[in-house]
């Protein structure tokens, strides 16, 4: 299903993005999120944040991919859902990781504006096939 996506809204200047390159940013997405979370100091607090954040943004991608592959309309607009939840999930666990001063929001800053876009874009996604199907 090519999705023709326009980022709106999220910072980003304006440009359609095909469904290779959000699959692309959305494994470095994942990787950058999997070097984070294996760079945190041990501890009971950091093992268990970095779990939850380890968990919900491994699956932004995962959960991406799967829409790529969606059976209709109301499928991609499902699994985009997922999509959506992970990346905000991600956010809150990076939020809780700089108010517990385990890492320094100057080091989350960019990871964060990252998982904003994804989830802006995530949004936008879903209102556009929301309008399609409607049209239908």
């Amino acid at each position: 299903m090519e999705l023709g996506l326009q980022i709106a809204d999220c910072g980003v200047e304006r440009k359609r993005m095909n469904s290779d390159e959000l699959k692309a940013r959305t494994k470095q997405f994942t990787l950058r999120i999997i070097r984070l979370v294996e760079s945190l100091p041990r501890g009971r607090t950091a093992d268990v944040i970095g779990r939850q954040l380890l968990r919900s943004g491994t699956s932004v991608g995962a959960n991406y991919r799967a829409a790529c592959r969606a059976k209709s309309t109301a499928d991609f607009i499902s699994k985009m859902g997922t999509v959506e939840e992970e990346a905000d999930e991600s956010l809150y666990w990076m939020e809780l990781l700089i108010e517990a001063k385990i890492v320094g929001s100057d080091k989350l800053e960019s990871l964060m504006k990252e998982a904003d876009e994804l989830l802006a874009i995530t949004v936008s996604s879903i209102n556009t096939a929301r309008k399609r199907k409607e049209r239908k």
